[in-house]
């Protein structure tokens, strides 16, 4: 069972129309996002850098550093009717106690990212 399937109970779910913005570059960042259904594309101007599906997670960076406030460094709209869980710093580390292992899959999910330059 991949770590991030546990997101799929979240309480805390967000609906988006094909072509909805989540949010977009320069945004204050407080929510890291699951997949649930659909897909999401992360936009750098107007080059999608990546696609985001079910059991995927994207806008870690905003639970991970809360010490400063950053701004989101891409846009993700919806490109298909999508199903997200939201996830906030309090319920991240709730859910890392709850499965030490899910840490580890956010963690390679950022040097992945990272590894790609953006």
């Amino acid at each position: 069972v991949h770590e991030t399937s546990l997101l799929r109970q979240e309480p805390n779910q967000r609906r988006l129309g094909a072509g909805e913005v989540l949010f977009e570059v320069g945004d204050h960042a407080t929510h890291m996002y699951a997949v649930i259904e659909g897909e999401i594309e992360i936009v750098d101007g107007e080059r999608v850098v990546e696609t985001v599906g079910p059991d995927e997670i994207f806008g870690e960076m905003a639970i991970l550093d809360r010490r400063h406030a950053h701004p989101r460094s891409a846009t993700a709209r919806a490109s298909a009717d999508t199903l997200l869980a939201e996830v906030d710093q309090e319920r991240f580390l709730r859910l890392v106690k709850l499965n030490p292992l899910f840490a580890l899959t956010v963690m390679n999910r950022l040097a992945d990212r990272l590894r790609r330059g953006w």
